[in-house]
């Protein structure tokens, strides 16, 4: 069962989406979008993620060409707002993708906010392949019929359209398109150009939760929260061996029962806390 999340009129800076149903006795969730940065993708996932959390979902606007530093500042600006409404919720920092990059440079600079931190497929990988570093610059000579056209024949490689039901596909198409090629081809130098020092990382002492897709069409996510699980201190992974880049639209995939297995729910949610070890 899906549960639509509010859609307030996105603004000229990100905002925050929240679920039907405001739980401020719950820890906050905080989910940081993929390359659409609608945040309408969760859908999926919020029926079960509700059951232990608060939600709340980034929406960066369409139009919106804000660097790292400047949206890292934002969703930190956003989380303080929150917190001021309730200073005891503790914070929960989920980020896909594109929104995998932004989850670690928002932890990295501001990691006293976070209880845990959980990295579905993060797109860190992308300056290390080689042909789309070099595939970007020319993305901007493309006429904007073809580049809306190519969008939508290359979602078999964002996703496991099988995998994903006719709405969510439905939901899917429309968040590829809402983003302009300007928007995207932003978006993807920002890919290009994303570093991250190695003993940054190894200061974020608190639990890290790596999600990784072994059919991922896209990028060797495997390989990347393989790295990462080398340089967070505190860390633990699991793969969906038969899951595409965008998993968590597919219906096999409850992102809450996967956090309730690997003990990653908040404490008296069935659990035993995750012990500060790195394994897999």
């Amino acid at each position: 069962m899906n549960i639509d999340l509010k859609m307030p009129q996105i603004k000229s800076h990100p905002c925050f989406l929240t679920p039907t149903r405001i739980k401020p006795e719950l820890p906050l969730f905080i989910f940081l979008p993929g390359m659409d940065g609608t945040g309408q993708l969760l859908r999926c996932q919020t029926a079960g993620l509700e059951q232990g959390f608060d939600i709340r979902c980034l929406a960066i606007p369409p139009d919106d060409l804000t660097d790292w530093d400047g949206l890292v500042k934002q969703v930190i600006n956003l989380i303080e707002a929150e917190l001021k409404k309730n200073p005891r919720q503790s914070v929960y920092l989920c980020g896909e993708s594109f929104g995998g990059c932004l989850a670690m440079k928002v932890a990295v600079k501001a990691p006293w906010l976070f209880e845990k931190i959980i990295l579905v497929n993060p797109a860190s990988s992308m300056s290390r392949r080689p042909w789309m570093y070099a595939a970007i610059p020319l993305t901007q000579w493309v006429p904007g019929y073809f580049y809306n056209l190519g969008s939508l024949i290359g979602l078999p490689v964002l996703a496991a359209m099988g995998r994903i039901a006719p709405s969510d596909r439905q939901a899917l198409v429309q968040a590829v398109q809402i983003v302009p090629q300007k928007t995207s081809i932003w978006r993807l130098s920002l890919l290009r150009d994303f570093q991250i020092n190695p003993n940054q990382l190894r200061r974020i002492t608190q639990p890290v939760f790596l999600i990784g897709s072994g059919a991922d069409r896209l990028l060797p996510s495997v390989a990347e929260v393989e790295y990462l699980l080398e340089h967070f201190p505190n860390a633990k992974m699991t793969i969906l061996p038969d899951s595409g880049h965008a998993c968590l639209l597919e219906t096999d995939v409850n992102l809450y029962e996967i956090l309730r297995q690997n003990d990653f729910l908040p404490e008296g949610k069935g659990q035993t806390k995750m012990l500060s070890s790195a394994t897999n």
